[in-house]
């Protein structure tokens, strides 16, 4: 299957403009808890005689930041709808509360037939964050809210509602930086939707080899290098770790590489690495069937490593960036690997399986190995690894461990800046003593307790030659329920951390 539905795409534009002089299908303002407006809602209150503060005083538009109102043919108004959104208390406004009204309001304009809108809400200032901030935040919430998981659908809905084109109303400011601003959330929210739907994609569908033509067709649509390594190849590294996981499987594994060359010859590049089990059974140590279905999304560290590239091509990022995606299926079956077997890494370290169902860290360790050559600046890998991290963190925090503090803390400051939020563990070498075997250099589960930091510490084996951090996403990476679907995190958070490092 190859169908790929057509991205309802909405056309960006930035000018600057009366509010109440705009012809656009609806024009969004803020209000604040208290009744104050924004300067937008001020002139468009004065335009129309008081109506729209005679509305916020009846208490028709809730306090609560997100809240919305729609108002029609308001009198002096050009445009023949108005949407009020609460940005909550005025002294309260925060990166999260901002977010919130501009998801509200991309909740309301899709369902809209206004088909164009001129967009005010960005004028709201937040403490240290600047108003490119605020329009980049914008135009990817915005974008993000037109994503649809369709693909496979025989009868795909269709829709006259939806907004085509967005106008972000401003005040005379530098207009190159803020369509930068722009341009930056629109890549971001295209990394995302990549990322997204590879996950969202069954396992049938998205193999080892449809994540392998993806970074393809990805490399070819930009200046991106790409080289897949077959199971020889494999074979001849030395990947006994990886190709362990793949035995079981009929699918042949992949080992994906890419390059991308933004920045200086000279420069070292920051290293991606991207978990890629496109269905996990769990192997020989099998998963209850119930949610099994969801272990599709075990290779949303790959999709974000994918969907990070789309991102940062997209933006012609002035950086070298490599991303290493080890894919695999991971099935019981007659040469499957056995709970028990010993096998070889790259690194020439011996490891013993004592859980088939740990199987993210045994692929992830040899793309770390591999990732050496490349004498990174830095290497970061991504992966659904540890349900211990969803019992610690929940499904709102990614779990970050690193051997750089400083590596860390760019991190978890990206996470911040992006709304992709990140919490780091300690990695202590008490931790290191719970993985011993009798029979390896290492057995690829630790003793009971502190799952997510044990195969944190496994993973820390193989990378001293370099600063590296993990980040497991097992509960940042899709939701679960009625809202069921891959989420595209954390492409906000390393798009932000490589926009950072080329000091953008």
């Amino acid at each position: 299957l190859t169908r790929v539905s057509k991205e309802k795409r909405v056309e960006f534009t930035i000018k600057a403009g009366s509010p109440e002089k705009l012809k656009s299908g609806c024009v969004v303002a803020g209000a604040y808890a208290n009744g104050d407006l924004t300067a937008a809602a001020r002139a468009l209150d004065k335009a129309c005689d008081g109506a729209i503060a005679a509305v916020l005083a009846r208490g028709d538009l809730d306090d609560k930041a997100g809240s919305t109102l729609m108002l029609h043919d308001l009198a002096g108004i050009a445009a023949p709808r108005v949407l009020l959104v609460s940005l909550g208390k005025a002294d309260e406004l925060t990166d999260k509360t901002y977010r919130d009204a501009i998801g509200a309001a991309a909740k309301q304009l899709s369902g809209s037939v206004a088909g164009d809108a001129s967009f005010c809400l960005a004028e709201a200032e937040l403490p240290h964050r600047d108003l490119a901030w605020r329009l980049a935040q914008a135009a990817q919430i915005l974008r993000d809210s037109t994503y649809r998981c369709d693909e496979l659908k025989s009868k795909k809905e269709e829709s006259k509602k939806g907004i085509k084109k967005l106008v972000f109303i401003v005040k005379g400011k530098d207009s190159e930086s803020l369509e930068a601003a722009v341009l930056r959330g629109e890549a971001i929210a295209e990394g995302v939707a990549l990322a997204k739907t590879l996950g969202n994609l069954p396992a049938n569908v998205c193999t080892p080899g449809y994540l392998a033509t993806t970074a393809k067709k990805l490399a070819k649509d930009h200046k991106i290098k790409v080289e897949v390594l077959e199971r020889d190849d494999m074979e001849k590294l030395g990947m006994g770790s990886l190709l362990s996981v793949a035995r079981g499987s009929h699918e042949p594994p992949k080992f994906i590489i890419l390059n991308y060359k933004g920045g200086k010859a000279k420069d070292k590049p920051v290293v991606l690495v991207g978990k890629g089990v496109t269905f996990d059974t769990g192997g020989i140590s099998l998963k209850p069937g119930e949610g099994m279905d969801e272990m599709k999304y075990d290779m949303c560290g790959a999709a974000s490593v994918l969907g990070t590239f789309k991102a940062i091509a997209r933006m012609e990022l002035p950086i070298n960036v490599v991303g290493l995606i080890p894919a695999t299926e991971n099935m019981p079956g007659g040469s499957a690997t056995k709970p028990g077997d010993i096998v070889t890494s790259m690194s020439g370290q011996t490891i013993e399986v004592l859980n088939t169902d740990a199987e993210g860290r045994l692929i992830l360790c040899d793309a770390l190995t591999y990732a050496e050559r490349f004498e990174p600046a830095a290497v970061v890998d991504v992966a659904t690894l540890t349900g211990a991290c969803i019992i610690a963190l929940g499904n709102f925090t990614s779990g970050l461990l690193a051997n750089d503090d400083e590596l860390a803390a760019e991190l978890l400051a990206s996470g911040q800046a992006a709304g992709d939020k990140a919490w780091q563990l300690p990695l202590w070498d008490e931790y290191q003593d719970m993985l011993k075997s009798n029979f390896a250099d290492i057995p690829n589960i630790g003793s009971k307790g502190a799952g997510t930091i044990t195969a944190a510490c496994f993973l820390a084996r193989f990378t001293k030659a370099y600063k590296w951090a993990h980040l497991d996403i097992a509960g940042t990476a899709w939701k679960s329920g009625a809202d069921k679907g891959a989420t595209g995190r954390p492409v906000p958070l390393l798009t932000q951390f490589l926009i950072g490092r080329a000091g953008q």
